[in-house]
């Protein structure tokens, strides 16, 4: 089954049709549901939100990273869990920069769980795929083409993120069309489009 974003290829599991041209990837849902004001900004190591509201988890995952003081990111927040099921489990997401977790490592959480109360700071969001390690952005691995804060951008790893994001119903980011930097390892879907 091939449908309007490619996602037929994402997984063996064919994707449930809602409507025409829209497809939802099974056990996955909106994590940017409950934000308001949201306004998609850019795809760079991962994808850039504006906005303030609830962030939910993907799906069913662990979380392995919950601070709102890192310094690495701008407003402090950094979230890493590991997805446990769904055709992406086993890869690990982030969710950084103006977000208060309010989550705890080793939480098991689900497409239901609010995981951080994202603010109105200077810098937004960031969403994206994490290094297993939890310590940063796939996207700054060599396996990902080691692209990190300076860009350039949007990275393969990032436009890979936001289409799963698109998927779900959230908005586009403005610069999806541009052409991507970096690599994809193998143990990501494929982009498709």
């Amino acid at each position: 089954m091939r449908l309007a974003g490619g996602l037929g290829a994402r997984a063996s599991q064919e994707p449930e049709v809602v409507s025409v041209g829209v497809a939802v990837v099974p056990g996955y849902q909106n994590p940017l549901r409950d934000v308001s004001g949201l306004v998609p900004e850019r795809i760079d190591m991962g994808v850039d939100f504006g906005g303030a509201g609830q962030v939910y988890a993907l799906g069913n995952a662990v979380i392995t990273n919950a601070t709102g003081n890192s310094a690495g990111w701008p407003g402090g927040g950094w979230i890493t869990y590991k997805l446990t099921d769904g055709p992406d489990a086993g890869l690990t997401v982030y969710l950084a920069e103006d977000v208060s977790p309010i989550v705890q490592v080793g939480q098991h959480v689900s497409s239901a769980t609010v995981i951080a109360n994202m603010f109105a700071g200077s810098a937004g969001i960031e969403t994206g795929w994490a290094q297993q390690s939890g310590l940063s952005a796939e996207s700054q691995l060599a396996e990902a083409g080691s692209v990190g804060g300076n860009g350039p951008f949007p990275t393969r790893i990032g436009l890979n993120f936001e289409e799963l994001l698109q998927s779900l119903g959230v908005p586009a980011a403005p610069n999806r069309g541009q052409y991507p930097y970096g690599l994809l390892p193998a143990n990501y879907p494929p982009i498709r489009g």
